[in-house]
């Protein structure tokens, strides 16, 4: 027995001795608590409290539908989707580039959204640099008395026929506005837009979207199509709807003037209606001699002419922005580019992106 007792007293002190050593019992749950892996916030984060109306008389529940209504629309090229688009071979005719076969698929957005995200109004107020112009041409013209140097604001029209651009160098040149390609009738896209589009505003270069009209599809989902493929940044320059006459742009039977008014029409109502900004008409001589003349007064228009001044050859028609070179050349771009300029002085153009001049009179209508 006395054995079995004293090596359990032994036991006990020794127990005791190591207790004393140790952290008092509040210090040790401090220690327990701080060495316990802590859960990460999306661990702890509350999920979203979805929005709910309460009857005061009844205190029934009910779930509210959140209001979409001020959300911008959102992009195609801002979803996934299996399809490429891509062009087999081009063409380049008097007016915009175009490709001289359809894409085999419509260029659909990679899964990454847009880069740029919209800035709020008031950024729109802040004064705009003007850069001198630097350009030169491989086919120069005379214009006569008012040449395209005269204009003080100079800019580009850019597609994927540019390939990549050095937006800050071209903008360093002289390139103070781009209108970007972006669309094509109802289901194609420019495979560089998104790059110019993002790029070109990261640049400082104020820039606009252009689409390629169609003659033989519905006016309404050539609209719905640009809409679904450009952000509404209220920083953009107005939309821009191309007219003219080539392969891709005609029907089998040539529309009569008045159907295709009628269709321009649609289309510039629904841009306008979406982002807020009247639509500029580009177009080229021989279509704007057919159908456009003495029509769409209270629109801006933005003409081609690279072998006169407008004033010849629109006689009459008052432009806020004029093409005079498709064979421009300058640094930040492999090869040519379209060459235009902005009817006013650099103070018009400062008022005019800034919201405080209307186009009519920037072009001296009023």
């Amino acid at each position: 027995m006395r054995s079995k007792v004293i090596p359990s007293l032994l036991v006990g002190c020794l127990v005791l001795t190591s207790c004393s050593a140790r952290t008092n019992p509040i210090e040790a749950l401090r220690l327990q608590s701080a060495s316990a892996p802590q859960p990460r916030a999306s661990q702890v984060a509350a999920a979203p409290t979805p929005a709910v109306a309460v009857d005061e008389q009844t205190g029934a529940i009910t779930p509210v539908a959140p209001d979409n209504g001020s959300q911008p629309q959102a992009l195609a090229w801002a979803g996934n989707s299996p399809n490429q688009a891509h062009f087999d071979s081009a063409q380049m005719t008097a007016g915009m580039p175009v490709p001289d076969q359809r894409p085999v698929a419509m260029l659909a957005a990679p899964a990454s959204p847009m880069a740029a995200p919209e800035e709020p109004a008031a950024r729109s107020a802040t004064r705009h640099r003007v850069f001198n112009q630097r350009f030169s041409d491989a086919k120069p013209m005379n214009f006569g008395k008012v040449k395209p140097k005269h204009h003080a604001v100079h800019g580009v029209d850019v597609s994927r026929w540019q390939g990549e651009i050095d937006w800050p160098r071209l903008r360093s040149q002289g390139a103070n506005f781009a209108y970007i390609k972006a669309t094509d009738g109802g289901d194609h896209i420019d495979p560089m837009f998104r790059t110019n589009w993002n790029r070109a505003k990261e640049a400082g270069v104020k820039r606009g979207a252009y689409h390629f009209f169609y003659w033989c599809r519905v006016a309404s989902e050539q609209a719905d199509w640009f809409i679904r493929n450009v952000p509404r940044d209220p920083d953009a320059l107005p939309p821009v709807i191309d007219v003219e006459y080539n392969g891709e742009s005609s029907c089998r039977f040539k529309l009569s003037p008045e159907r295709a008014r009628e269709k321009m029409q649609v289309f510039m109502d629904r841009l306008e209606q979406h982002y807020g900004k009247r639509p500029v008409i580009y177009t080229a001589p021989d279509f704007y001699k057919d159908n456009l003349r003495g029509y769409f007064l209270d629109y801006p228009f933005w003409l081609r002419s690279v072998a006169a001044h407008p004033s010849k050859i629109y006689p009459g028609r008052k432009w806020v922005f004029w093409q005079y070179s498709g064979s421009g050349l300058s640094q930040g771009v492999n090869g040519k580019i379209d060459l235009n300029v902005f009817y006013g002085s650099v103070s018009d153009w400062q008022n005019w992106v800034a919201g405080k001049k209307s186009w009519d009179r920037v072009a001296g209508l009023r």
